[in-house]
């Protein structure tokens, strides 16, 4: 028996995974968590053998969580739940211990295929995201953005911290400054650089050569 703990904000896409999931008789989801801070007091009482895990929830997203997993349960295999083909957020996050990619929109054949083969100690990709992988990826640094060059060195030092996975209240205990005014960093970085969500944040990051 495979035990899974699911990680997704989305009750419905939580509640299909798990009715998928366990249509299969090696699959068992002992625990569902609707963001990263859920999810790590969940890995201090149960041990499940994967983890199925979305990147932008609130309170902790994936990023977040998957730092502090590296540190506290480094053994744990991590797949990530991806709506995106985000190839900067696939490089910092197999950067930081993900054993597998999947799109939200995986056929269950895909989903327990992949399950099994992480369980066994492999690395999965989905088909989709692998053809993008295979594309040259750029790894220096490209010449900033217009947007880049109206950033602060403040909103740059923060940006850099936030594609690092460092918590709002890691950075504010780092600079010195309280996790509020960084919540405000954060809101005026999204606004600046015309991005939604944490993911958009790093991948400017990593575009424009902020984080290596």
């Amino acid at each position: 028996m495979i035990k899974i703990i699911i990680a997704d904000d989305h009750q419905m896409v939580t509640e299909g995974l798990k009715s998928l999931l366990e249509s299969d008789a090696m699959m068992k989801v002992i625990a569902t968590a609707p963001n990263g801070y859920e999810l790590l007091r969940i890995l201090e009482v149960v041990q499940p053998d994967i983890v199925l895990m979305d990147i932008d929830m609130p309170v902790m997203n994936g990023i977040e969580a998957l730092t502090a997993i590296r540190k506290q349960f480094p053994g744990l295999k991590v797949i990530v739940l991806t709506m995106h083909e985000e190839k900067a957020l696939v490089k910092k996050m197999t950067e930081l211990g993900a054993k597998g990619f999947l799109f939200k929109n995986s056929d269950k054949d895909e989903l327990v295929n992949a399950i099994k083969i992480v369980n066994n100690g492999g690395n999965y990709y989905t088909a989709a995201l692998t053809s993008k992988l295979l594309e040259t990826y750029q790894t220096g640094s490209p010449a900033a953005t217009h947007s880049a060059f109206i950033l602060t060195d403040r909103e740059i030092e923060i940006l850099k911290l936030i594609a690092a996975g460092l918590s709002n209240k890691e950075i504010g205990d780092k600079l010195y400054i309280s996790h509020r005014t960084v919540d405000t960093h954060r809101t005026n970085l999204m606004k600046k650089l015309e991005v939604n969500n944490i993911a958009g944040l790093i991948r400017f990051a990593i575009k424009n050569g902020y984080l290596q």
